[in-house]
């Protein structure tokens, strides 16, 4: 009869034990991923999406994560995941200051080079009317004007601290010379075969 009644208590004991940590497992990571939305609200707000472009998407990615597990109610994952995210985003907030000060001194370089570029497809486009190569001088000479009015812009944004608009507007300039460029250097190749 004791032992029975031994058995029993043995059986109760880990019956409440199981319970017990199963409940506490089975409680959504609700603070960590409140913890880990303020982290990156607080990352975004130091600019940490535009100049830690890399670890701030993995923050928001660990975060989603975090999310859909808690979905599925897996929460041991779905915590791992909440205070990553939470330890990514405060990882990103001092990297913000020396990326944006190498943008900007990247910006900097990349600005007189531009500017060569366009000094140069002036030259081109003088030089394709001069000899009547098939090129469509209006669009050129539009898209120079433009590119002249996007680098006051770029100036201007540098001089207001938006270094990542500034950097993004550049290389989409370059980009777009470079292109203007070969088509040029094309027609002007292809007028002497013309005259033949």
């Amino acid at each position: 009869m004791v032992k029975r009644h031994c058995l029993y208590g043995l059986f109760v004991l880990v019956l409440s034990l199981s319970v017990t940590i199963l409940s506490g497992c089975a409680k959504p990571p609700t603070k960590e991923v409140e913890n880990a939305e303020k982290a990156i609200a607080e990352a975004k707000q130091k600019e940490a999406d535009l100049y830690v472009q890399d670890v701030f998407t993995k923050a928001e990615d660990a975060l989603k994560n975090a999310k859909d597990l808690t979905a599925v109610k897996k929460y041991k994952e779905a915590k791992k995941a909440a205070e990553d995210a939470a330890t990514l985003a405060q990882q990103a907030i001092p990297m913000v200051e020396p990326n944006k000060a190498k943008m900007k001194t990247e910006v900097e370089q990349i600005i007189p080079e531009v500017q060569g570029t366009m000094d140069e497809l002036k030259s081109l486009v003088a030089k394709a009317i001069k000899k009547k190569a098939p090129i469509n001088r209006e669009e050129i000479q539009s898209s120079i004007g433009k590119w002249e009015i996007d680098m006051v812009n770029v100036k201007d944004q540098l001089q207001g601290g938006r270094i990542r608009q500034a950097y993004d507007q550049l290389i989409s300039m370059k980009e777009q010379m470079k292109m203007q460029r070969e088509i040029l250097v094309a027609a002007a190749e292809q007028e002497p075969a013309a005259k033949k």
